[in-house]
């Protein structure tokens, strides 16, 4: 490559929307002594396409446009992929010059990546300049780009030009180590001033990074947004923060620096959940900031489980679901029928009919402003269906081990367990000591030193023939445990529902525990106390049979067309 002979170049292309740092980083990469760089090449092609007004009227600047190359064909074979000197070629491209009609070689050939900005920073830059556009900006089209890479196996990196402001050398090393080339610590440093490399609109772009000697960090704070942008900001964030998910590294205020954790169940890394009155994609499916669940826990929710095509005692669940809103006095709830449409629509669009499980939440919805009284809900409440793969949360083959808690169950005169409410702080709190304890739940007590529940399920035991159950005066009447009740008398055993204590659960022949979660599992050791034999026992066995004969042959079929 010495002498100026021309050969093959291995071109890179940096993908963004404008007032991205696009610019520093064309500089970054000319510092490197085996990197050519091309500042825009398909801009001119671009402007004749599309008759783009810009804001340049001199007679020099236009007489530069004209002097690039405008043919699209030419500029992708000739200028982009055409031979040079040395063994890169650098391409800064702005997302919206990728117009329909270029050769399909523009994609195919050469290493890819975007860069991304948050449109916070952007919109009050851009509106500088021009006044910004949904199509000026070319969020749309940089996603579009992403995913045509990804469907030709080629999934470009992603990086934020936050990070190259906190973190240059770092993010810098990163996308290298991405696109397989070597590091270069000249490209952390440039000199000020304009370049021979700038495109003839530099004068009216490129002001503040002439002035640039490499990449500055930002303002710890920054200016206040224009709130009149504010419409624009709501179509690109969107766009931003999804492919801001596929960012190698980031160093954004509040962002975990913990890599992705790995889900208990992979296939549930893609689904759909339904929320408000809308159908989205996991990353998607959130509430507002002003909803009452966010603000107090102000919500209501059940668990439901499907079993082949079937909803097992979805109507029972949607009693309690109605009841414990109208016990909260929520207004403008949604019909049965409104409800039961949404979870039916749900499972279809995901294909989730066995093995399933659904965690349906009402809230009691957004709220006007920020506040605890519910004269601020004006919305309506907000319908959360959320499905997931999950088959029996515990080992019900084997058993499980409970703790004892030193947390109590809150006593009914303070908050009616009857109220199937989503503020779970004080069983949460239980949990925590059975997760410390490695044990799988924990069990409860009630003021009295009497046994309630654990912090999820009801519990039974067997002791001299008699299945023993606490009443439900501290606890939820679990719909499970309803039905196995009901089991227990179908198989002619004696029930007792009354007052336990901890000795007697901790001696009985058998315990286990009931929930739609977990649905029946054998309890063989509470603290150090081994139940019975320490195995599986006969009554849970046939009682878990029993249980599951029910789920085969009864449910809500999902619908089909």
């Amino acid at each position: 490559m010495e002498g100026g002979s021309k050969n093959e170049v291995e071109v890179i292309h940096c993908w963004s929307t404008p007032r991205s740092l696009s610019t520093p980083l064309l500089y970054s990469f000319a510092q490197r002594n085996d990197t050519e760089v091309l500042d825009e090449p398909l801009y001119a092609n671009y402007l004749m396409v599309t008759e783009e007004k810009r804001p340049y009227n001199h007679v020099e600047v236009l007489s530069k446009l004209l002097e690039m190359e405008t043919d699209g064909n030419k500029v992708v074979r000739e200028v982009i992929y055409g031979p040079g000197e040395k063994k890169y070629r650098f391409c800064k491209n702005m997302s919206k010059q990728r117009l329909p009609g270029l050769p399909s070689d523009l994609m195919k050939k050469g290493k890819h990546f975007i860069l991304i900005r948050n449109p916070l920073d952007i919109l009050p830059s851009f509106e500088k300049i021009v006044p910004p556009s949904s199509l000026a900006l070319g969020f749309a089209e940089l996603v579009s780009i992403y995913s045509d890479l990804c469907k030709l196996g080629k999934p470009p990196a992603v990086i934020d030009a936050a990070d190259l402001e906190q973190d240059a050398k770092g993010t810098l090393r990163g996308l290298c180590e991405d696109l397989d080339i070597p590091f270069d610590e000249k490209m952390l440093s440039w000199e000020a001033g304009p370049k021979s490399i700038d495109g003839p609109w530099a004068f009216c772009w490129y002001a503040s990074v002439h002035q640039s000697t490499g990449f500055k960090k930002t303002k710890k704070y920054p200016e206040p947004f224009p709130f009149y942008l504010y419409d624009l900001l709501e179509q690109s964030l969107p766009l931003y923060n999804m492919l801001r998910r596929h960012v190698r590294k980031t160093t954004a205020l509040l962002k975990s620096p913990l890599p992705p954790p790995k889900l208990p169940f992979q296939n549930n890394e893609k689904l759909l959940a339904w929320v408000g009155d809308e159908i989205l994609p996991r990353e998607s499916a959130k509430v507002s900031v002003f909803d009452s669940v966010v603000e107090g826990g102000d919500s209501v929710w059940e668990g439901l489980r499907i079993y082949n095509r079937k909803i097992f005692k979805l109507e029972e669940h949607l009693d309690r679901l109605f009841d414990s809103a109208k016990a909260l006095d929520f207004k403008n709830v949604p019909t049965r029928e409104e409800v039961k449409e949404a979870i039916f629509r749900t499972l279809i669009r995901n294909g989730m009919f066995d093995d399933a499980h659904i965690r349906l939440s009402l809230t009691r919805g957004k709220k006007v402003t920020s506040g605890m009284s519910p004269e601020f809900n004006l919305y309506g409440c907000t319908l959360i269906v959320l499905p997931e793969y999950e088959p029996p949360v515990y080992d019900n083959t084997h058993g499980i081990v409970l703790k004892v808690a030193a947390t109590q169950r809150i006593s009914p005169d303070s908050l009616d367990p009857k109220i199937r409410h989503n503020n779970l702080l004080n069983k949460i709190i239980a949990k925590v000591e059975g997760n410390n304890a490695d044990a799988a739940d924990a069990i409860m007590l009630d003021k009295g030193g009497f046994v309630c529940e654990t912090n999820s399920m009801n519990i039974f035991l067997l002791k001299k023939g008699r299945v023993c159950t606490p009443h439900a005066d501290y606890c939820l009447p679990g719909i499970t445990r309803a039905t196995v009740i009901d089991l227990v008398v179908k198989e002619k055993l004696i029930l007792e529902e009354r007052r336990i204590s901890l000795s007697e659960l901790q001696t009985a022949e058998e315990v286990w525990t009931t929930g739609t979660m977990g649905e029946l599992t054998p309890v063989l050791k509470i603290d150090t106390r081994v139940i019975g034999d320490g195995k599986v026992g006969q009554v849970t066995q046939r009682l878990q049979a029993a249980y599951k004969k029910l789920t085969e042959d009864l449910g809500v079929p999902i619908p089909s067309n």
